[in-house]
């Protein structure tokens, strides 16, 4: 699926650390999960989320016995979950880019 892939390469150019020494997949001393693992673990609810409406759906498609109502539930759930998770990212890059615009 299209999503996932981008979703991966994006993960693999945070997990990048290029800035610091520092590992970004870490815990802190507290034992709280860094901010990439908190993503990744988001973004990979949103992707599980995607296959199961495309399994869903294929199983509709197949005539197998399966609740309408559920498929498009599902459908709808996952199709939200990727709009936040765009919203998000697109959060994200906007306070990116305005902290590169500051100037120091």
């Amino acid at each position: 699926m299209q999503v996932n892939n981008y979703l991966q390469n994006r993960l693999a150019l945070l997990s990048m650390d290029n800035i610091s020494g520092n590992t970004a997949t870490t815990s802190d001393q507290n034992g709280a999960a860094s901010f990439l693992d908190t993503l990744k673990s988001k973004l990979d609810a949103v992707n599980d989320k995607q296959l199961q409406a495309d399994a869903d759906t294929e199983k509709l498609i197949k005539g197998e016995n399966v609740d309408i109502h559920q498929v498009m539930l599902s459908t709808e759930e996952a199709k939200l979950s990727l709009q936040m998770a765009v919203q998000v990212r697109n959060k994200l890059l906007d306070a990116y880019q305005e902290l590169n615009r500051m100037q120091l």
